[in-house]
């Protein structure tokens, strides 16, 4: 029972954060641990998880959604996709520890992307061109591929360089980017049995609810707020990571 709880807390804030700003992979994966799924495993569950939650927010900022003018909608979204499925093939070969020694240093990254993407974006001076703008964002979606958390800001961040500022674009655009590159992740995870099954479902189910009330409630939230809440968790939980193998 104690299993079930921890992993439908962790669905339903991993929907909710990854609506309003990323950062729901840092509650998912170490639930997903926590109750016995190996480390590539709980990654790509937790990926999968995730995946309704992205829909439902992508659904809620549809009126939002406009592709950046620098790549448009064909490119972005091939882009997206390829990224995507690269990022969930170099996962699966990775390996469990491999992959198990590289969680605290993505947690650290994604974390740093929190704490600093909103200064860098403020600083920019130029739109990107389409070059740049593209291989960004494919660098991205390969990074999303092959660990979700924190994709959320990352994302925020390729499309501020991008020179997009409005926000509620911006946010439309990173959860139906997150929603693409998840789905082609997922299946990819799925043809290389990288998916805990048993506990998907009603993870996925918190994760929707997460997802569409942290959409709705993302113009209200306070952003700071949340921002130091996201950057404070992943301090602790790559500090957690660092620690484990000496436990």
């Amino acid at each position: 029972m104690t299993d079930w709880l921890i992993l439908i807390a962790s669905g339903f804030l991993g929907g909710l954060l990854n609506a309003v700003a990323g950062g729901g992979s840092f509650f998912t994966l170490p639930a997903l641990m926590l109750v016995g799924v190996p480390p590539m495993m709980a990654n790509a569950t937790g990926t999968a998880v995730l995946l309704p939650g992205y829909v439902a927010s992508a659904w809620r900022f549809r009126s939002d959604i406009r592709w950046p003018h620098t790549l448009g909608g064909t490119r972005s979204v091939a882009l997206i996709l390829a990224g995507g499925c690269l990022g969930a093939i170099l996962l699966l070969v990775s390996g469990n520890d491999a992959f198990e020694s590289l969680i605290p240093w993505l947690i650290l990254f994604a974390t740093g992307w929190f704490a600093l993407g909103p200064r860098l974006i403020a600083r920019r001076q130029h739109a990107l061109p389409r070059l740049a703008s593209g291989a960004l964002l494919f660098g991205a979606c390969v990074y999303g591929g092959f660990f979700n958390g924190g994709l959320g800001i990352v994302l925020l961040a390729v499309f501020g360089f991008m020179g997009m500022t409005e926000m509620a674009t911006m946010n439309g655009l990173k959860n139906i980017a997150s929603a693409l590159l998840t789905l082609i992740a997922v299946l990819v995870y799925a043809s290389g049995n990288a998916i805990e099954w048993r506990w998907t479902g009603i993870m996925m189910g918190a994760a929707i609810a997460g997802g569409y009330l942290g959409a709705a409630w993302s113009y209200r939230l306070s952003q700071k707020a949340l921002r130091l809440f996201i950057v404070a968790s992943g301090v602790v939980m790559a500090a957690a990571f660092f620690a484990r193998p000496a436990m």
